[in-house]
């Protein structure tokens, strides 16, 4: 996985230190509300309900041990000893104390994490398949691309305040396990005629108005990739609503002037800036890319599994095929009936971090569907696996069922929520389902349109 240089380390290091003294100056008066608001929401702190909410950025799905095991001590030493894992690969705190905040900052930039651009309008957390890298199904692995746009995404100052959030989400496979139909830009990596490049879809979306994306350009040469995106953040740049926040996304644009008017105000920009300083090239992809090199896999031979029940029923809904011969991808459930969906707490994330150092080369992921992925356990590890999994809570065989529904925190906590938290043990609990109609799924699990 992707490793900080000096660049991203002074970069996270002197956030930490700016957040550090605008809440000082916030506590002695010397900022008002009104003028901390942006600058706490850059940080991805929001003010909820009943308390401060917090959320820390996992880009494009990956995390190592050593990240959630602090994540671990940060949810135990300034929260209530657990944290809530999103659809956008996120961890959110939902108590922290707004002048702990840049203790934690402190803390994350240790273990190379941050907030940057969790919250706010602007461009939020890139995100793509959980199982990218190491999906069988896979024709070209996103995450080299997803870092490089989580690179040119960072403080692009043309960008930092756009008329609503704006969210990326990548795709390498056929099935669209990110989602991208449904974001603001949704990115198909494929070939064609021995030529990588996307197609590039933009004003997708759920909330109160679910709408699927639509393709504007069917092949884009990977090299384009920024200047592209840089042209559709342009247009919306100047031609969504700011009057109106519930009407202020890209999607409400693109419906209003029409896909082939969109696309044409899109290419015209475009025609300025396609070959500048922004165009990727072989050198700087090769750079990315190295830090995405495959772990030191064994030659494992055919592995004879315990015929339990139990056990088998959760291979059969949990684990996941594998590019390489012997291994395969396991789903660690968060989804436990009479726990509310995607939280995770303080030991639970100890937990799985022994079972990623010990089974999947100290990596983990996390999905759109807010669970916890070790995406390189050998098959003659699964029955290990299984039932430590069971010890700490997370072996719930229901991935892809309804009873692995996702959640947002509700109604005790947002102020958009239409649900009322449900009573359960502590800790003071809550749920919400995010409804999406049968029809939704069908022309949403592939990323090439029906013939």
């Amino acid at each position: 996985m992707y490793k900080y240089d000096s660049i991203d380390r002074q970069l996270v290091n002197q956030r930490v230190a700016q957040f550090r003294d605008q809440v000082s100056r916030w506590q002695a008066g010397e900022l008002t509300d009104d003028e901390f608001r942006p600058l706490r929401l850059q940080n991805g702190l929001y003010i909820q309900r009943h308390a401060p909410m917090f959320r820390i950025a996992v880009p494009y799905a990956m995390m190592n041990s050593v990240q959630l095991r602090t994540l671990a001590s940060v949810a135990r030493k300034y929260d209530r000893g657990y944290g809530h894992f999103t659809t956008r690969h996120n961890l959110q705190l939902n108590w922290p104390k707004i002048e702990d905040v840049p203790e934690i900052l402190a803390e994350l930039a240790e273990v190379e994490m941050h907030a940057i651009q969790t919250s706010g309008n602007c461009l939020r957390n890139i995100t793509t398949d959980q199982f990218a890298g190491v999906a069988a199904d896979e024709v070209i692995d996103p995450r080299p691309l997803a870092e490089i746009l989580r690179q040119w995404t960072t403080f692009h100052p043309e960008f930092a305040f756009l008329p609503r959030k704006f969210k990326i989400a990548i795709s390498g496979t056929r099935e669209d396990r990110a989602v991208t139909w449904f974001h603001d830009i949704g990115l198909h990596l494929q070939e064609q005629n021995g030529e990588i490049g996307f197609r590039v879809i933009v004003g997708g979306g759920l909330g109160r108005t679910p709408i699927r994306g639509q393709i504007v350009r069917e092949f884009l040469p990977w090299q384009h990739i920024l200047t592209y995106c840089e042209a559709i953040l342009r247009i919306y740049n100047r031609q969504g609503r700011r009057d109106n926040a519930y009407k202020a996304r890209i999607k409400i644009l693109v419906q209003a002037l029409g896909v082939e008017a969109f696309s044409q105000l899109v290419e015209d920009e475009w025609a300025h800036i396609k070959d500048g300083p922004a165009t990727l090239t072989q050198t700087e992809f090769d750079r990315v890319a190295a830090h995405f090199t495959a772990p030191a896999y064994e030659t494992v031979g055919e592995v004879v599994l315990p015929e339990e029940k139990s056990f088998k029923n959760w291979v059969e809904r949990n684990t996941f095929a594998h590019k390489v011969a012997g291994y395969t991808a396991v789903t660690l459930s968060l989804k436990k009936h009479g726990v509310a969906p995607g939280d995770i707490t303080s030991e639970q994330m100890e937990a799985v971090a022994e079972l990623a150092d010990r089974y999947s080369f100290g990596e983990l992921r996390i999905s759109h569907e807010q669970n916890v992925i070790l995406a390189d356990v050998k098959q003659s590890d699964l029955y290990e696996v299984w039932q430590k999994a069971k010890a700490a809570g997370l072996a719930t065989p229901n991935i892809g069922l309804l009873t692995g529904i996702i959640c947002c925190p509700g109604g005790d906590f947002c102020d958009l929520a239409n649900a009322n938290p449900s009573p359960s043990p502590p800790p003071f609990r809550r749920v919400l389902m995010i409804s999406i109609t049968s029809s939704t799924l069908a022309t949403s699990t592939s990323i090439f349109p029906a013939a």
